[in-house]
């Protein structure tokens, strides 16, 4: 990604200390499972090690750790049963949810031969985690389990601590990072419209403004050669160019890619929402003309570069790109009832790794219902399993996501320049637009290949905010 954050996850253990005079084996066999577990979580994570606690102490010095490193997550191994003064100072002053990691040893006991110290250390994690959810609710922090064995390994565990990894990850890119926007949005689209100081204070995420006169002038100082040329060559490897394409052809686009590369790294932006509605003349008209694939360029590098001046379909694109690897913008294009198949799609930037084969681009007269005409780009994205993520806003300004999955289907598309795609929905097509319509999100989603609710439901935990679930 052009503007890198890695999340910050708070990882701490608990033992009951009475337990450990009395059983003194259980201290290495303790450390043990617990140097064990920490290798489980992985390295795309920065680890801020709370330790093994067994004391309110131990606890509270542990909670000083997590806040002073503004974690995203904990995820908290139970070791054996402890009381929940172990765990409540550690969180009580943190607003990220606490995942009980609750893995037992061993797969089954040897009930002839087990000792109270190996049942306590090997065999009786599960004693604590209603004690931890109960009170954990009483203090009014979200919360989540996971239960599994470390015998013979956990497939299930395992991904489920890398899910909540890269859902904790979404938390961070939009805390660390800003939102470009450049214009505003299209005029009368008054559901894109936001609150920015809102959006700050409900999701991290700080909104710069820029005004079109200054990205006109953004590849004014490009003159290194080889970058230039390295970036058109990077073109056009990424699409196949209508009429064939040159470096020359892409000299003054690749141009433009290399200025925002850096302005996207100097002003550590990692959302755009653009929207240009003035004379497509001059310097205006050259930028206008080459901005689809120049944004192109830069979500393929995990910038979240969004039409019309949609934020918040930038950001569903972030979410999307951050846990699955793609985000399509998308929207409702057309119906076909003989097949009962909603075609979904965009005109405008889009994402090459949701394409299956290479994208297109072509250059068209006129961007429909937009200034100007220039260069338009097609992508394909992969049959088979697709998710959907809308994210709007009550009349309170809370934020609700909405989300769906579906099947991605051969057979015909549209071919005049713009990215789309049959999706095949278990309620239906009629159905789906009907449910999707009701939930009142905005009329842009972003698309990614796979089936990913269940890490959106991690990340909208972490951000306590609800989801509407469509159809699965």
């Amino acid at each position: 990604m052009l503007v890198e954050t890695k999340a910050r996850v708070g990882v701490f253990a608990i033992a009951l200390g009475a337990y450990l005079p009395q059983f003194p084996t259980l201290v290495p066999e303790f450390e043990q499972q617990y140097a064990a577990f920490k290798k489980t979580i992985p390295d795309t994570v920065e680890v801020i090690d709370g330790g093994i606690v067994t004391t309110k102490e131990l606890s509270m010095a542990a909670g000083d750790k997590f806040r002073a490193a503004d974690v995203d997550l904990v995820i908290l191994q139970l070791l054996t049963y402890a009381t929940s003064y172990n765990m409540l100072p550690a969180v009580r002053d943190l607003d990220v949810p606490v995942v009980l990691v609750n893995v037992q040893k061993k797969k089954a006991p040897d009930y002839a031969n087990t000792d109270t110290p190996t049942w306590l250390g090997e065999l009786y994690a599960c004693g604590a985690v209603g004690e931890m959810v109960a009170d954990l609710e009483r203090a009014g922090k979200r919360h989540a389990v996971i239960t599994g064995v470390v015998e013979g390994g956990d497939p299930q565990v395992q991904a489920e601590i890398e899910d909540w990894c890269r859902a904790a990850q979404v938390r961070r890119r939009f805390r660390d990072t800003n939102l470009a926007q450049i214009g505003r949005p299209y005029p009368g689209m008054m559901d894109l419209y936001i609150d920015e100081t809102n959006l700050y204070n409900r999701m991290w995420l700080y909104t710069k403004q820029f005004d079109w006169e200054k990205m006109w002038a953004i590849a004014d100082n490009i003159t290194d050669e080889a970058a230039i040329r390295a970036k058109a060559e990077d073109i056009l490897n990424t699409f196949d160019i209508e009429g064939g394409g040159t470096v020359e052809k892409v000299w003054e686009m690749a141009k433009y890619v290399v200025a925002f590369e850096q302005w996207v790294k100097d002003e550590k932006i990692a959302f755009i929402a653009s929207h240009y509605d003035g004379f497509a003349k001059g310097k205006a008209g050259v930028l206008d003309s080459m901005l689809i694939p120049a944004f192109s360029m830069l979500i393929k590098q995990g910038v979240a570069c969004a039409v019309e001046g949609d934020i918040k379909v930038a950001m569903a694109m972030s979410i999307l790109k951050t846990i699955a690897g793609c985000g399509q913008l998308s929207e409702m294009y057309s119906i076909d009832f003989d097949e009962d198949i909603c075609i979904i799609g965009h005109s405008g930037s889009g994402d090459a790794d949701i394409s299956e084969k290479k994208p297109t681009m072509k250059i068209v007269p006129v961007f429909h219902g937009k200034t100007g005409g220039g260069y338009l780009t097609q992508f394909y994205p992969h049959l088979g399993p697709v998710t959907y993520l809308g994210i709007t806003q009550d009349k309170d300004g809370h934020f609700k996501f909405v989300v769906a999955e579906g099947v991605n289907e051969p057979g015909p598309i549209f071919t005049f320049g713009d990215t789309n795609m049959r999706t095949r929905f278990t309620c239906g097509a009629r159905e789906f637009c009907n449910r999707w319509s009701e939930a009142g999100p905005t009329h842009h989603m972003a698309a990614a290949t796979g089936r990913h609710i269940d890490t959106i439901l991690k990340v909208a935990k972490i951000f306590d905010v609800p989801v509407d679930i469509i159809t699965r």
